[in-house]
């Protein structure tokens, strides 16, 4: 077996719900240690108690036994081992430090100010192990924001719900979470920047990502304001006029997508419709033409979709070299057998029961050359490392793990 990236680096997870989670999912499905600190007191991860389940008789809407697992537990949870740790209890915080100056890595996403008050910020933590690499993900940064975070809120926030939908419609709401799950690729890329870092100064520092700032960053890599200023509207639905002939178009069995922006690729539409004079027609000759005709452009290939079969209409277009596809439900696209040989997704099984339904979940979509990455091991049970971690890691011996349990720090 290929080496795997991060062997040999230890992450300290103090992380809950999705956004802090998935980072520390990518880090260990790169091959880092990722230990996952839970709260012993209210039942670990919040995610642990979201529906559904998956349990010995499949998916279930609520926990119909002991061992029943939350999905998102089960997806989010892979490749990392739980101890349980009361970090508000007196004795917590030196159980931490221990587990500290293990560490390569700590990631965290508790509000703002809260680690100060626990005594385990960046500072605290930088006087046990000056090489740690510290992230902290919240919602906006760590002087703090202007309302509780949740991606919805991000969303609402950061002006991507103004960029879905027709003009003039009310705001759209993203079904995926978008806000929860930007904001951790860019932890982990700033994490493993600053990993390199200390690799070569020997200091570790703060890495501070904030889910709207990650997601406005996005809003922003498209020049709203400029089109505005130009007269080009900013919401436009399932059809993009200054690319024209650009976006969606329904045939007798579904939708499917279309992106002729050039030259090349507009006239590969017009020879699949059987019009390939339209390529010297003055309104449609030239990339600015197509755009200032964009309606009526877009009119002649719907009328010409709609009374044909998606694939036979796909088929047309890519012999001819124009950028097509069928728009595909999630559940048939995470079914892709292209994502399922390269891994980036992958099934999802019960650690007791193994895969007593089918679903899927989110392999790491990076593929190299000369290392493994991806999940081998399920997600754990509350507590289930507390032995291996605090006994094997730290060299607590039966007499301390007994005392930590009868005090409740673990």
């Amino acid at each position: 077996m290929a080496e795997q990236p991060l062997a040999g680096r230890t992450v300290v997870d103090l992380t809950t719900a999705l956004a802090g989670p998935y980072a520390t999912l990518l880090l260990a499905g790169l091959g880092a240690r990722v230990i996952k600190v839970e709260n012993p007191r209210t039942g670990g991860d919040s995610s642990r108690g979201n529906a559904p389940y998956l349990g010995r008789e499949g998916l279930s809407l609520g926990r119909a036994h002991d061992d029943d697992m939350s999905v998102s537990m089960l997806l989010r949870g892979r490749n990392k081992e739980s101890v349980t740790l009361d970090l508000k209890h007196p004795g917590g915080r030196a159980v931490l430090t221990d587990l500290v100056a293990w560490a390569d890595v700590l990631v965290e996403n508790y509000s703002a100010g809260v680690t100060a008050r626990l005594g385990i910020d960046y500072a605290a933590m930088r006087e046990v192990n000056p090489r740690l690499v510290y992230t902290s993900i919240s919602g906006f940064g760590a002087q703090g924001g202007p309302a509780k975070a949740m991606d919805t809120i991000i969303q609402a926030l950061s002006g991507i719900m103004g960029t879905a939908g027709e003009e003039g419609d009310d705001p759209v709401r993203n079904g995926l979470p978008v806000g929860d799950l930007v904001a951790p690729l860019f932890a982990v890329v700033g994490t493993l920047a600053a990993v390199v870092q200390a690799d070569r100064t020997g200091e570790g520092q703060h890495v501070d990502v904030s889910m709207l700032g990650a997601l406005t960053s996005l809003v922003a890599c498209e020049p709203f304001d400029a089109y505005a200023a130009v007269g080009l509207v900013q919401r436009t639905g399932s059809l993009v006029p200054r690319l024209a002939p650009f976006g969606l178009f329904e045939a007798t069995d579904g939708w499917l997508a279309l992106c002729g922006p050039t030259d090349r690729f507009a006239a590969g539409v017009f020879q699949a419709m059987g019009e390939p004079a339209l390529a010297a027609d003055p309104r449609f000759a030239t990339r600015d033409a197509r755009v200032a005709n964009a309606a009526g452009l877009h009119r002649l290939i719907a009328t010409w979709v709609a009374g044909q079969r998606r694939a036979d209409v796909v088929t047309l277009l890519t012999d001819n070299g124009v950028p097509a596809a069928q728009v595909r439900e999630p559940a048939e696209a995470v079914r892709d057998p292209l994502v399922r040989a390269r891994a980036e997704v992958v099934s999802l099984a019960h650690p007791r029961h193994g895969a007593t339904a089918d679903i899927s979940a989110t392999g790491v979509p990076i593929v190299f050359s000369g290392a493994e990455v991806g999940f081998d091991r399920p997600a754990p049970a509350l507590g289930e490392h507390n032995e291996r971690v605090y006994g094997e890691l730290l060299g607590y011996d039966g007499d301390r793990l007994t005392a930590l349990r009868t005090d409740g720090v673990i």
